[in-house]
């Protein structure tokens, strides 16, 4: 016989999926964007163990930007699981500044989804410890995943290229004023996991000014999907025109910043819009 002094149990709350959307900054180099598996084992339980290259690990890093995020997000809202859907993604070693990246993390099977998103903010940022920055969450429809994926944005770059050699004021000049298509084999790097093609990507030198330590500083403007270092170094003639043949002297990128992602609501240069192809 039930205590009628205590109130009936309560059924469990429904569970639901949301849509979560903000911009995260990466403040620190070596931090991918999502989940970093190990190539060889793929972080599988049964043969990640004695694993030569992750030592059983199962991952190539510690955390990842969903990581951090995902950590705290999805028991805070007593998730079944979390997605990270990124607009892009940036290399493991490049900043991403600016204004950010946009982003929704689909949190899937929510039973707290009423949280606060601003002191859940605020807890991943102190979490992270300065390796990420984070706009404030918007709940978003799951459209939203769809956009992100589908539109492309010009971006603006930062890189630090070194050179074998000092070169002319000539090419320098030349280098300065470059603005037009580049056409970009599938680089050497990534030739193992994307296909063997050909692609016209536009480009704009923004700027190109000498460093105290005798490598350039340089500013750009390129299509979506443009291979930036790439461009720097020529890629061994698989990159033409690049920095390099411009300059005449071999070029390597020593550091590369995301400096801005130019979605419709940010202010600043624009590539010229390709012109439609005949039908």
């Amino acid at each position: 016989m039930s205590d009628p002094a205590q109130p009936p149990p309560q059924p469990p709350r429904p569970r639901v999926d949301l849509w979560l959307e903000s911009r995260y900054r990466k403040l620190r180099r070596g931090l991918p964007q999502t989940v970093f598996f190990c190539p060889r084992c793929k972080g599988d339980r049964r043969r990640r163990d004695g694993c030569p290259e992750c030592q059983g690990f199962g991952k190539l890093t510690k955390e990842s930007v969903q990581e951090l995020i995902g950590r705290r997000l999805v028991p805070a809202m007593q998730a079944k699981h979390g997605v990270f859907h990124g607009a892009g993604r940036e290399d493991i070693d490049v900043l991403m500044l600016g204004r950010g990246r946009p982003f929704v993390f689909e949190v899937q099977g929510a039973r707290n989804p009423d949280i606060d998103l601003e002191a859940l903010r605020k807890e991943i940022e102190q979490r992270a410890a300065g390796a990420i920055e984070l706009t404030p969450f918007v709940r978003v429809p799951r459209q939203r995943v769809a956009y992100w994926k589908e539109t492309h944005f010009d971006k603006v770059y930062r890189a630090e290229v070194v050179v074998s050699a000092a070169p002319d004021e000539a090419a320098l000049a030349a280098a300065r004023a470059f603005g037009g298509m580049a056409v970009q084999r599938t680089p050497q790097r990534v030739a193992h996991r994307r296909a063997d093609l050909d692609r016209e990507r536009a480009l704009r030198v923004l700027g190109l000014s000498p460093l105290p330590d005798g490598a350039f500083e340089l500013r750009i403007l390129c299509q979506h999907g443009t291979y930036v270092k790439e461009w720097i170094s020529g890629d061994e003639g698989r990159t033409t025109p690049s920095l390099s043949s411009l300059l005449g002297v071999p070029c390597a990128c020593r550091q590369l910043d995301v400096e801005e992602i130019l979605t419709d609501d940010i202010d600043g240069p624009r590539l010229p819009k390709p012109a439609p192809k005949d039908v």
